[in-house]
């Protein structure tokens, strides 16, 4: 979401004043994601307006800000934070995680501003990932090359939840030249500083709902160019999630129609060991 203002400004560092506001920010969403599985509490945020989960029954990927202000302002940046929801028919939380774990194709799922994606270590409790990010819309030649921990909890057998964080980001300059060079964490642009996402899945209703609060911190806007690129900021960030919700709804799609042919009958629920899902996806990719 912050590469939408990166062709705006010079070098921007990350400062510990910065950081301190995103560690608390963070520490916040996780906090609200653990009131989501009370007994009185909705899982989805989507479930919380009768609208918005008809227009996600529809058909309609949902997107929208947390919170009345977005970006949010902190000391030297900005946060910024927003949730989307699908729906995706006939497919099952096997078929999602089995997706959102094969992280070796991430660079297929979400090109192009994936570029490329490695799988670093799986275990049973976290993964580990790499991504190089780009955005070639504003024709430069910084890439952000990423690495990135992620963790499933399983609640029960129709819902799970991930938690994703970066461990690393690193901007790279002249990517694909000759004069490539990577940044130190924490100096270039400040076009992306740190990333936090939480995905839920509910098998019900006849498929599976994806629902994904990204949470990014960037630099500050400078105040000469505020009034201009905060709307641009906006839009892009809502069509960005947007983006991503389609791809990962169209990848799913394929996995259940792909076991459904397999096995001749629909998918199957439940979502059992994620490990165990995603290595037979793996495997999978690997026979052919």
């Amino acid at each position: 979401m912050a590469l939408s203002f990166g062709g705006t400004a010079g070098a921007a560092n990350l400062e510990p004043a910065t950081l301190k506001a995103w560690d608390e920010y963070v520490e916040s969403a996780s906090r609200r994601m653990e009131q989501r599985l009370g007994p009185a509490r909705t899982f989805l945020w989507v479930d919380e307006s009768p609208d918005r989960l008809a227009r996600v029954r529809a058909g309609e990927i949902v997107v929208s800000p947390m919170g009345p202000h977005s970006p949010a302002k902190v000391p030297s940046g900005l946060i910024h934070d927003w949730i989307g929801t699908v729906f995706i028919p006939h497919a099952s939380i096997k078929d999602a995680l089995a997706v959102l774990g094969d992280y070796g194709h991430y660079k297929e799922f979400y090109r192009p501003a994936v570029i490329d994606s490695k799988t670093i270590a799986t275990s049973e409790t976290k993964d580990r990932f790499s991504m190089v990010l780009m955005n070639k819309s504003f024709f430069l030649k910084t890439a952000l090359d990423t690495d990135y921990e992620s963790c499933y909890v399983r609640v029960d057998d129709r819902r799970g939840y991930t938690v994703s964080r970066t461990t690393r980001i690193q901007e790279v300059e002249e990517y694909g030249a000759p004069a490539e060079h990577a940044l130190r964490e924490g100096e270039g642009r400040g076009i992306l500083w740190r990333l936090f996402g939480i995905t839920r899945f509910f098998e019900r209703d006849g498929g599976v709902y994806i629902e994904l609060e990204a949470i990014a911190l960037s630099r500050e806007i400078p105040a000469s160019l505020r009034w201009l690129v905060e709307p641009a900021v906006r839009r892009v960030s809502r069509a960005s999630l947007s983006t991503s919700l389609q791809q990962t709804e169209d990848a799913v799609r394929s996995r259940a129609e792909l076991a459904n042919r397999k096995t001749g009958t629909g998918s199957t629920s439940g979502a059992g060991r994620v490990g165990a899902v995603i290595q037979d996806l793996r495997a999978a990719h690997s026979s052919r």
